[in-house]
């Protein structure tokens, strides 16, 4: 009986031993993997600086980044999920004959997280403060990509006196959510639920150096600017209102007579391509081009659309001199000349 007694003892000593060592280990492994995020962006940081300065906008921080001179300046407005450096074909071609800032939106890249829920509306109102309080004048020209769109539609709504033209590069468009086929509202609710899940689960992950891990790579150099807790959140948060985005665009109204350019691509993602059938696909094509972006070209009595045959979604990456050639002719009609 003493020696059952005692073999007890040992098997719960030994039992005790090993759970020490796995909560030592899982301790160890915590502040590893903690470190490895920490000094992993440190060393991006330091190789790819994202460039700009950090402004007031409110009550939080955002990274805005202006070069050139002249006026109007131009404020390029980025699309779903993309930082400032989206920017980094288009902005020095454009400063070589105007003033021009990009910058992060609240939680993207090196900006301070802002407020929740994330709409067009108070996108719109931080950005009108964050140039105020960086000391950047109107007029405006305003370029907008994709969810950008919306924004610079509500900024012009929320300020028009300050607006003297603008630039849609292959925005999003408010009725897309009724007129586009079916398969690809399916396909647009599943992201959304992804989306979500990934702003409760990803944090985590980043926090822990484990996203880096899975990621870091395919991400590229400035990967380190969405590898942030911030990043998941403003982006679910984005994608979450993205509706109600659509109908405070509808709500800022027209454009009047100011000049409007919207450039439309025609090659579509591959994912797109991918997630729908051959029907649903032209289905899309044909609704996009031939519907939502003429109509957004008809915000303005002086608006047109420019068709790109050879590039889609991502025109910024793809062919930035159209995006700079826009703004060039839009800068002509806004009675500054020609460059």
């Amino acid at each position: 009986m003493e020696g059952y007694r005692r073999g007890g003892q040992t098997a719960i000593t030994h039992l005790r031993t090993i759970l020490r060592v796995i909560a030592v280990a899982l301790a160890v492994l915590l502040v590893v993997g903690i470190g490895y995020q920490q000094l992993g962006n440190l060393v991006d940081a330091h190789h790819f600086p994202e460039p700009g300065r950090l402004v007031d906008a409110g009550g939080h921080r955002l990274k805005i980044n202006c070069t050139g001179s002249g006026s109007p300046t131009v404020v390029l407005e980025s699309g779903w999920g993309d930082v400032l450096v989206e920017w980094q074909a288009v902005q020095p071609q454009i400063s070589t004959f105007t003033r021009v800032c990009s910058y992060d939106r609240a939680g993207y890249g090196e900006s301070d997280a802002g407020p929740l829920p994330r709409t067009s509306l108070q996108i719109a109102r931080e950005l009108h403060a964050l140039l105020q309080n960086a000391g950047e004048h109107p007029p405006f020209i305003l370029v907008g990509h994709s969810f950008g769109g919306y924004n610079v539609r509500v900024f012009h709504g929320q300020y028009p006196n300050e607006v003297v033209g603008l630039v849609l590069v292959d925005a999003t468009q408010e009725d897309q959510y009724q007129l586009l086929p079916s398969a690809w509202k399916q396909l647009f609710a599943n992201e959304l639920s992804r989306r979500r899940s990934q702003a409760k689960w990803m944090p985590l992950q980043i926090s822990l150096g484990i996203a880096r891990l899975r990621f870091g790579k395919q991400l590229g150099p400035y990967g380190y600017l969405i590898l942030r807790s911030n990043y998941i959140k403003a982006r679910a948060s984005e994608l979450q209102e993205i509706q109600t985005s659509a109908e405070e665009a509808r709500a800022a109204g027209t454009c009047g007579n100011k000049p409007l350019i919207v450039l439309t691509g025609v090659q579509q993602d591959e994912s797109l391509k991918n997630g729908l059938s051959p029907e649903a696909f032209a289905s899309f094509q044909h609704t996009w081009i031939e519907t939502l972006q003429p109509r957004l070209a008809q915000l303005s009595t002086r608006g047109k659309q420019v068709v790109l045959s050879d590039v889609g979604h991502d025109i910024p990456g793809q062919d930035p001199t159209a995006v700079v050639s826009a703004v060039r002719e839009i800068y002509a009609q806004a009675g500054q000349g020609t460059p």
